[in-house]
């Protein structure tokens, strides 16, 4: 059955985007309600640290809240998320495919010529420019055999495509490596920005130590909350790559075996 997949399937990349960026929205409400001033107190404290809140009477940087370093952080890692959503769900899918049953997959069947329009009868609507590794390198090579009526031409053209859909699936991961490197120069721009505001509020004449170093855990506290969140998308790009890539792997191999090597040329 041949029906659309939903969104759990294959997610729309901007509305899982805009879902999870209405989360990240959430989780910053959620921390602001949750955190109420019994956390202010002392010389650390968790709405400081997560989100850059402070009583107003602290300072003029308390003025700027919400629109703080610490929001535009959290927000650009769930967008970050919202990207990852979507390539974890498309590598899912793909994986599923191999367990549909395209080919034979017995040790004895042979394929021979009046066997293969069947078979992409039932791959044809299976993939279209983006997505559907497996049925479209059995499309490929289905129709690349009765172009030539030569295996070894065959094998070529499913290398040759593996390599393209390889090169466009590595192309589909560079939003997200720019998010990774973004949160991390945000982190380090927060902290510059924090330096020099700290800077100029210093009098010569009676310096509040105080003041200073409180001004300055501030500013460091958005490279640490920025390290953090792309470290956590580093390695889930990793994960989530290998996984995609893997599935390409199984797809060709998948074709090569029970395909191409099923090929009966003595007809």
């Amino acid at each position: 059955m041949n029906s659309q997949p939903n969104f759990w399937e294959l997610p729309n990349r901007m509305g899982a985007i805009l879902l999870f960026l209405a989360s990240g929205l959430l989780v910053l409400v959620g921390l602001h309600y949750g955190l109420d001033e019994r956390y202010i107190e002392g010389e650390f404290s968790w709405p400081k640290f997560l989100i850059d809140r402070n009583r107003p009477s602290q300072g003029d940087q308390g003025n700027y809240y919400p629109f703080t370093i610490h929001a535009v952080l959290h927000l650009t890692f769930f967008i970050g998320l919202g990207e990852l959503f979507v390539r974890w769900r498309v590598a899912e899918r793909e994986t599923a495919f191999l367990r549909e049953e395209f080919l034979p997959e017995d040790e004895k069947t042979v394929l021979q010529s009046y066997h293969l329009p069947p078979i992409r009868m039932k791959v044809r609507q299976r993939f279209d420019s983006e997505h559907g590794f497996l049925p479209s390198l059995i499309d490929i090579s289905i129709l690349q055999y009765f172009s030539s009526r030569s295996v070894d031409q065959t094998v070529s053209v499913l290398n040759s495509s593996m390599q393209l859909i390889e090169h466009r699936l590595d192309l589909r991961y560079n939003p997200i490596r720019y998010l990774a490197w973004l949160i991390p120069t945000i982190g380090f721009i927060g902290t510059v920005l924090g330096i020099a505001l700290a800077l100029k509020d210093i009098d010569p004449l009676v310096p509040d130590l105080e003041k200073i170093t409180q001004s300055l855990g501030m500013a460091f506290y958005t490279t640490i909350i920025a390290l953090c969140w792309s470290a956590i998308l580093a390695f889930m790009i990793h994960y989530v790559q290998a996984r995609e890539e893997r599935s390409l792997n199984d797809a060709g191999h998948y074709t090569l075996r029970n395909l191409i090597n099923r090929l009966y040329t003595g007809e």
